[in-house]
């Protein structure tokens, strides 16, 4: 934690076609090696896949998918004399998104077969339906939260 003034948070254009900042986020934790257009058209393919299977709105279900995986607490480690404990926090919301993203994303790349794009949608509507590796990742996390909430007095 740095001694000197707080890094500001700069603000995030919204995107072309939904015009979400969400989305803008998404497109950004998605990129690799700064392939900004790469991401962005494996989002969008992405999106129109979940339309063409559900004839829902995409980005409606896009933001429940990620509602749906972002977790309410975690734990961290905290050494205690010589004993490290397991300690149960609760998450800002700024945290949470980030999580949700990053295990949604995770979940898409580690699926075989099809392109990106596909893999992604089927996370998203897996999320969507409260199933799917990204959803499983959190209930874990909550698990392991709960089962240690007996140190949460530890909470600094």
């Amino acid at each position: 934690m740095g001694r000197k003034n707080k890094s500001i948070n700069r603000p995030i254009a919204p995107d072309a076609r939904y015009n979400s900042v969400v989305i803008t986020k998404f497109i950004l934790r998605m990129m690799l090696d700064g392939k900004k257009a790469t991401a962005t058209r494996i989002i969008y393919d992405a999106m129109d896949e979940l339309k063409a299977k559900t004839d829902k709105d995409p980005l409606e279900i896009f933001m429940k998918a990620l509602d749906n995986v972002k977790p309410m607490v975690e734990v961290k480690s905290r050494r205690v004399g010589g004993a490290t404990y397991q300690v149960p926090i609760e998450i800002r919301e700024s945290r949470r998104e980030a999580l949700a993203m990053r295990w949604v994303i995770g979940a898409a790349r580690s699926k075989s077969g099809h392109g990106m794009g596909e893999r992604l949608a089927s996370e998203l509507l897996d999320a969507y339906n409260n199933t799917g590796t990204a959803y499983k990742k959190k209930e874990d996390t909550h698990k392991m939260a709960e089962a240690n909430k007996a140190f949460a007095h530890y909470r600094w």
